[in-house]
C-alpha cells in the first residue's frame, strides 16, 4: 500500500519498527496501514486499542477519492496536512469549513458547528451520489454533532467520516453518536485525536487510491 517515491529513510525505518512492536492486530492490510500511520503521527502505541472501523470504511474512502471526491476538514490545520498528500496523488480538492463560517462568535455554539452547518448545505447541492465528500475532523466535537444532525434530520452522508475530535468537552459525546449512526466512520475511542491524526487517515486513504489507480 505504500508509495515508494513518497517516502524519506526516515519514515521507511520508523514503519518498519512500528510493524516489528505490532503483533496479531487482525486487521486487513489497508486498516494496518491507517493503524501505523497513526501511531508513527502521534509516536504512541497506546492508539492501537481505541481505533475504530465501521464494516467497510476504508474501501468506502478508497472508493470516493479514486471517484474525485471533496476532503472536508473541521480546521484550516487539517486541511493544510492533507493538501500536499492530495496534489501528489490525484489533486483530490481540500476544503475546510472555515470558510463558509461567519466571522461572529456564536455563545449557544462554535464557528466550526455553523461553519458545517453552511458548508454541508450548500456541497450537498453539488455532489453526485457516488461522490460524496470525505469528512475529517480532528479538533471540533461540535463540527461533528452537526454534521450527524444534519444527516439524522435527512441530508445526504458523506461517504466517510474521520471522526477523531480531541478534548474533553463534548469529545466522548460526539463519539459515541458517531458510533451509533450507522454512517461509515474511522474513529479513535476516547479523548484522543487531533488535526494531525485525522489527515494522517486521509492521507493513508489517499496513498492506497493513488497505488491503486497505477
Amino acid at each position: 500500500m505504500q508509495v515508494k517515491s513518497f517516502d524519506h529513510p526516515i519514515f521507511t525505518e520508523s514503519i518498519r519498527r512500528i510493524r516489528s512492536q505490532l503483533d496479531g492486530t487482525g486487521l486487513d492490510p489497508l486498516q494496518q496501514d491507517v493503524l501505523e500511520r497513526l501511531i508513527h503521527s502521534s509516536g504512541d502505541f497506546g492508539i492501537q486499542p481505541l481505533l475504530r472501523f465501521s464494516a467497510g470504511a476504508c474501501d468506502v474512502g478508497l472508493s470516493a477519492l479514486k471517484k474525485g471526491a471533496l476532503i472536508l476538514t473541521d480546521t484550516a490545520m487539517a486541511s493544510a496536512a492533507i493538501k500536499p498528500m492530495a496534489k501528489r496523488t490525484g489533486n483530490s480538492r481540500v476544503r475546510n469549513v472555515l470558510e463558509w463560517a461567519p466571522d461572529d462568535y456564536f455563545q449557544a455554539t462554535t464557528r466550526t458547528a455553523v461553519g458545517m452547518e453552511l458548508a454541508w448545505q450548500e456541497l450537498s447541492k453539488e455532489f453526485e451520489a457516488d461522490q460524496k465528500p470525505i469528512v475529517a475532523i480532528g479538533s471540533s466535537p461540535t463540527a461533528l454533532m452537526a454534521l450527524l444532525e444534519l444527516v439524522s434530520k435527512g441530508a445526504p452522508a458523506p461517504s466517510l467520516i474521520v471522526g477523531m475530535p480531541v478534548g474533553f468537552v463534548d469529545v466522548l459525546e460526539s463519539k459515541l453518536q458517531l458510533n451509533r449512526s450507522g454512517l461509515n466512520y474511522i474513529s479513535l475511542e476516547g479523548t484522543r485525536g487531533g488535526a494531525g491524526l485525522a489527515a494522517s487517515v486521509v492521507n493513508t486513504l489517499l496513498r492506497a487510491s493513488f497505488n491503486n489507480n497505477n
